[in-house]
Order: C-alpha cells, then structure tokens, then sequence
C-alpha cells in the first residue's frame, strides 16, 4: 500500500486519544486526522470541535465507508479490535489498533490473515519501540555495553486504586471480555513487547496467575519465566494489590548491567566495573507521536519503517496468554 497523504479515522475517541495520540495525526508530515467516531455523537462531536476535525460519527461503518479515510486507527478496548480491523480490512484501510492487539493470541492471528488477505498493513501501538529512551537501551545493547546478556528481571507492582477498593463498577480494564484479563494484560503488554524489541521473541513461557486479594475475578498477580530465542533468560512478577508502586526492569549481562523502568521517567542506568552511567529523557508530549511518524513514512514511502507491527503485537498476545494460561 502507497498513500501520498495519509488520512485517518479513529474509532473510539475516548480518553487514550486526547492527548497520546489524537493530536499527533495532525502534527506529523503527510498525515491528517479526517475523521472521528464514538458511539455517543454528542462526544464524537464534541471531540472533532475541540481537535480541529471535520468529520464525527456515531456509527463505526459509516467511517469505515468514508472513501477520505485511509487508514484507521482503532483506540477502543481490545474486546472489539478483532472486529473492527476486520473490518477495516476489508475496507482497503491500513489499520493501526491500540494494544495489546487482541484479546488472546488467536484473535491477533486472524487480524493478520485479514489483512494479509486484503493487501493492507496491520501496525500496533506500542510506542516505546520508537521512542529515544527506549531506543538508548537498545543503543547500549547493540554496543555490548554490558557484554553477553544473560538474564532479565522484571519487577511491577502497584496499588489496588479506591476506585476498585469501593465496590463500584469496574473500569474495563478490570473486565476479561473487553481487556483479555486484568492490569496484567493492560500493563505487562508494554514490558513484554519492549522485551522482544530489544531481546528479540520469547520462546518458551511458564506462568502462574492468580487472584489474591479478591476485588474482581480476573488476575491480580503473574509471575513467570521465558526465555527468548537467544538464550536470554527473563523472570517477570507483576501484582496489583500491593503495598506501593514499583517499576523496574534489570537486563545483567557478563560485563554490566542495564536498570530502567517502563513507565516512569527515571534515568536509565548503566552499571559496569567502571561504575555507573545515566541518561535522563523527556517524554515527548504525545506519546505515540514518535511510532505515528514511522507508520506515515512508511505508508507514503518516505524511507521509514514501522518498528510496531501485527506480528510482534501477536507475538506479545502469546506470551501475555502462556503466563496467564488463557
């Protein structure tokens, strides 16, 4: 697929969109956002006012069918991703869903059959593939800043919000059928995929997932342990009824190590013999900006390439279903 301009629809204009990525297709070169849709029209209106946009929908097949849109954006939970880019799919659209791609890994393959049968690209939106923070521990890896790599440790942990302590409806992040599971796949998703980025894919998974502390049904702890293609080993426990946040992943290698979190904005830091190095970065004020603008280089031809695609998002999915053996 070739586009000189690329023009894009997004359906599901919800709070992800207002400041992640929304704008973003408005500031990047060769690209325009079109086109909106959200079921309540007051708020699919509402936002094309407040975004410059000129066309709102209430209605996803309507955008669908607007012969301006080229390419579609998917910003609704996953429980619905498979069916529109299905949709999109057979549209003739370039589709770009939020993450994680799917509910479980069997949806994410048949989002890729779909658009392999109809000739358009499937990106998704893990944008820390293209984002220069993560790109310097990619940077240091490549470089053999720490040797060999021989293991990676991840800690997440967080507090259970007062919104779930109340009893009162549950965001769907929290509800299986719209999200895949709980916290875990909303949040472990963007670890995992950054894993394979710079360790390249997992191989084999061993997980444990449990309910702990019995706020709601789905997951509230994951531990587990991969190793990837390489040889790397990685260890991984992410639990959301703890006592405080914390956020750190380790890769140690034969000569050093590399400490950086995934959603935090602390240095990173490089640990050797010969003591330690940090790099500190600002987070761009749109955060999916960066991803965004490869996507559109690629789709105009420009001489870039998407680093965010359907079969690592797929690759993500399987892992996030081993470790909590979906």
């Amino acid at each position: 697929m070739k586009l000189d301009q690329v023009k894009w629809g997004i359906i599901g204009c919800g709070a992800v969109t207002e400041v992640k990525s929304g704008p973003a297709f408005q500031k990047v070169e060769n690209s325009e956002l079109v086109a909106v849709m959200r079921r309540n029209g007051a708020l699919a209106e509402d936002y094309a006012k407040r975004h410059h946009v000129q066309k709102w929908y209430d209605d996803a097949d309507a955008l669908l069918n607007d012969p301006e849109v080229n390419a579609v954006y998917i910003a609704t939970p996953p429980g619905s991703h498979k069916e529109y880019a299905l949709k999109a799919a057979a549209a003739g659209k370039a589709v770009y869903v939020e993450k994680p791609m799917a509910v479980n890994f069997t949806e994410c393959e048949e989002m890729i059959a779909a658009c392999k049968t109809a000739g358009v690209p499937l990106y998704v939106a893990y944008y820390r593939r293209a984002q220069t923070r993560f790109l310097k521990v990619k940077e240091l890896l490549d470089n053999n800043a720490i040797g060999d790599v021989r293991f990676v440790n991840t800690s997440q942990y967080r507090k259970v919000s007062d919104e779930v302590k109340s009893g009162k409806e549950l965001p769907w992040r929290l509800q299986p059928a719209l999200s895949g599971g709980g916290l875990f796949f909303d949040l472990a998703s963007h670890t995992l995929d950054m894993l394979d980025f710079l360790l390249g894919p997992i191989k084999d998974v061993q997980g444990i997932a449990s309910n702990q502390a019995g706020y709601y049904k789905a997951e509230d702890i994951v531990t587990g342990t991969y190793q990837f293609h390489s040889g790397v080993h990685g260890v991984g426990s992410w639990c959301f009824s703890a006592f405080e946040n914390v956020d750190v992943n380790e890769i140690i290698g034969s000569e050093g190590k590399i400490t950086f979190s995934t959603f935090g904005d602390d240095p990173i830091v490089l640990t050797t013999a010969q003591g330690q190095q940090e790099w500190s970065f600002k987070r761009p004020e749109h955060v999916q900006q960066p991803l965004i603008t490869t996507i559109v280089e690629e789709l105009t031809g420009k001489g870039g390439t998407s680093p965010s695609t359907g079969a690592n998002g797929a690759r993500t999915n399987w892992v996030l279903d081993a470790l909590a053996k979906q």
